[in-house]
C-alpha cells in the first residue's frame, strides 16, 4: 500500500507560526527517526488500497497522544488545530490530518505485529548513548495497572494489605540507577510474583541491582548473577545476639537501597499523573503492554532531554 505524501507545504511553517524553543522541536531533533520509521515500514504492505498515512508520522502522533493524556478524538483535533503537533509529525500548516479512526487502525496493527518492543528498544538505545555515560546500577520494581474493563480476560485481581483489590496488569520495569531512563519492560497480569517476574526486567550488564523485599529469593537472585550484576535486596530479617543488633543491621542495609530504590517512584509517578497510564485503554496483554512501552518511549524522551539540558548548563 503506497503512502499518502505529507509535508509538502512545510514552508506554511514559516514566520510568527512558529513558536521558539518549542519542547516539541527539541524532542523531534533528539534522535535519528529513520531507524524507527524502518521498524515500522512493513505495516502498510498490501500493494492495493488507498494511500495510507506514513507510519513515522502516525507514531509521533501516538507520541502527543501520551505526553498530553489525549483521546484518538482528541488527538486528532489538537493534530488539526495546533501547528507544533502538525510540525513534530511532519504535516504542513495547510494539509489534511488522520481522523480518529486512522490511530486506532495504526494502533491495531503495531500491535498485531509486536512492533511496540522494537520500537522501544530502537528508541532507548539511541537515548542511552546520549545520556548514560557509565552504567552502575539498576532499579528494579513493579507498578498495577487497572485494566480498561472488568471484563478483560487477561487481567487479574490482587490485593495488597490495606487497599482495595484491583483487576489489572503489572508492569515490571528496570531502569538505569542514575538517569532513571527506563531500559526493560515486561508486562504481566497483576496476580504475578515481582519476583517471579523480575528476571524479565533486568537489562543486560545491571550492575548492582536495587529491588525491594518482594524481589527476595534465589530465583531473582539467580538472575541478577547470571547477567553479571550485584543484587541489592531489601531484607526483613538478618542474624543476631539481640533484636537492637538485629534492627540495626536491617537499617544499615536497607537504607541505602531505599534511597537508591525510591527514584523508580517518580518514574511510576510520572507515567500515571502526566501520562494516563493510571488505567489502561484497552483490552487484553498484548494491547496492556503495547501501551506500557508506547509510555515508556515517551517517558524516556523527555527524560533524556532534560538530562542532556543538565549536562549542557
Amino acid at each position: 500500500m503506497a503512502h499518502r505524501s505529507i509535508g509538502q507545504e512545510r514552508f506554511g511553517f514559516a514566520g510568527g507560526a512558529r513558536s521558539a524553543g518549542s519542547s516539541l522541536d527539541e524532542l523531534d531533533s533528539l534522535i535519528d527517526w529513520a531507524p524507527v520509521a524502518a521498524l515500522l515500514d512493513p505495516l502498510y504492505s498490501a500493494a492495493k488500497g488507498e494511500p495510507a498515512w506514513p507510519p513515522l508520522p502516525m507514531f509521533k502522533a501516538l507520541l502527543l497522544s501520551i505526553w498530553y493524556d489525549l483521546s484518538d478524538v482528541k488527538l486528532a483535533e489538537a493534530l488539526d488545530d495546533r501547528a507544533s503537533f502538525r510540525r513534530f509529525c511532519g504535516f504542513s500548516s495547510t494539509e489534511e490530518t488522520p481522523e480518529r479512526t486512522a490511530f486506532v487502525r495504526f494502533r491495531r496493527l503495531l500491535v498485531a505485529r509486536g512492533l511496540d518492543v522494537s520500537l522501544f528498544e530502537a528508541v532507548t538505545a539511541q537515548l542511552k548513548a546520549k545520556a548514560i555515560k557509565v552504567k552502575t546500577g539498576t532499579l528494579v520494581d513493579a507498578t498495577i495497572i487497572t485494566s480498561a474493563s472488568k471484563e478483560d480476560g487477561d487481567g487479574r485481581w490482587v490485593k495488597h494489605k490495606g487497599k482495595k483489590a484491583v483487576h489489572g496488569f503489572k508492569a515490571h520495569v528496570g531502569a538505569d540507577a542514575d538517569t532513571a531512563l527506563v531500559e526493560k519492560i515486561s508486562v504481566t497480569p497483576a496476580n504475578v510474583n515481582d519476583g517471579r517476574a523480575g528476571p524479565e526486567a533486568l537489562p543486560d550488564d545491571p550492575g548492582e541491582v536495587f529491588a525491594d523485599s518482594a524481589y527476595r529469593g534465589s530465583h531473582f537472585g539467580s538472575a541478577i548473577l547470571a547477567k553479571g550484576g550485584v543484587p541489592r535486596i531489601v531484607t526483613t530479617s538478618v542474624w543476631a545476639r539481640s533484636e537492637r543488633e538485629a534492627q540495626a543491621r536491617l537499617n544499615a542495609w536497607n537504607q541505602p537501597i531505599h534511597r537508591v530504590r525510591g527514584r523508580i517512584e517518580k518514574i511510576f509517578g510520572t507515567w500515571k499523573r502526566s501520562y494516563g497510564l493510571r488505567r489502561m485503554r484497552w483490552r487484553g496483554l498484548a494491547k496492556a503492554t503495547a501501551q506500557v512501552h508506547l509510555t515508556a518511549i515517551a517517558y524516556n524522551l523527555k527524560r533524556a532531554l532534560n538530562i542532556l539540558a543538565v549536562q549542557r548548563a
